[in-house]
């Protein structure tokens, strides 16, 4: 996309953390936003922070585990606002800790949000933000929030390091499906962020079982790490060049996390060439 001014953003989870960060970026760019999330008010207050004159935020109710709640959030945003172009799958809960601790439940929950988030806003949206380029030309943007965890697990995020493989890997197939169209693909690979992530457990619905006790202050992680800011500048950045790979992460962190990735290339390269016969 070349021109971000005008345009319409939904930003699923936009009430806090990386996704209030892409609300105030894009309304800085000139772009009506959609701040959809779990909770309501929240999103509500978040649109008003950012909307000024020239500039629509909306706050919208939208529980993305739901595909029924994810279609009314995209029949509502098409009846009041108009057509999609900019849609970032950005909601997602975290559990940390060690496997033996975790139950059927904590993979459900967390697969249902990070995951199915991911393919319910894809299948709401994307019809229609395809039909509305293939009609007028105009180009548009997906963006899917993943992790850094994704490329490679690690003891203390198992489950929430699988859902993001999985929305790293629906990403890169996505952006095969849609190369040569007008509809750009990006993936965040965020790393240590200053958010309320790991006190996702508020909106954990009770049927998935009992709450997990966390390993990490949701308190302390508030604190630590990189701005959301920071992530939203990345975001707006890769929207306008047409970059897939954003990663996000303060200077102290990215040579554990460079070897982390190197490591794992190194050792599939050579699992690769050991399998050919």
């Amino acid at each position: 996309m070349k021109d971000l001014k005008g345009k319409l953003a939904v930003v699923t989870g936009g009430a806090s953390g990386i996704g209030e960060a892409m609300v105030e970026v894009f309304a800085e760019a000139g772009m009506a936003v959609v701040v959809a999330d779990i909770e309501a008010q929240k999103a509500e207050a978040v649109a008003a922070r950012y909307a000024k004159p020239g500039v629509r935020c909306v706050g919208m109710g939208v529980d993305v585990a739901s595909g029924d709640s994810v279609r009314a959030l995209a029949l509502r945003c098409e009846r009041e606002l108009g057509p999609v172009h900019v849609l970032c799958n950005n909601a997602g809960v975290l559990l940390m800790g060690p496997q033996a601790d975790m139950i059927a439940g904590d993979w459900r929950w967390t697969f249902d949000v990070n995951v199915l988030g991911v393919a319910h806003g894809l299948e709401h949206f994307l019809p229609r933000m395809r039909a509305h380029s293939e009609r007028t030309g105009e180009q548009a943007h997906v963006v899917n929030t993943a992790s850094v965890t994704g490329l490679r697990g690690s003891a203390g995020t198992f489950i929430y390091s699988a859902t993001k493989a999985a929305v790293l890997s629906i990403s890169e197939s996505l952006r095969d499906e849609l190369a040569g169209t007008p509809i750009g693909v990006s993936v965040v690979l965020p790393s240590d962020i200053r958010s309320q992530i790991v006190a996702s457990q508020r909106n954990r619905p009770s049927e998935t079982g009992r709450a997990y006790r966390q390993s990490v202050d949701p308190e302390l992680a508030a604190k630590h790490g990189l701005s959301p800011r920071e992530v939203g500048l990345r975001v707006r950045d890769a929207i306008l060049r047409n970059q897939f790979y954003v990663f996000t992460m303060p200077a102290s962190v990215a040579p554990a996390n460079r070897a982390v990735i190197e490591g794992r290339a190194k050792e599939l390269l050579e699992a690769l060439e050991a399998g050919i016969v």
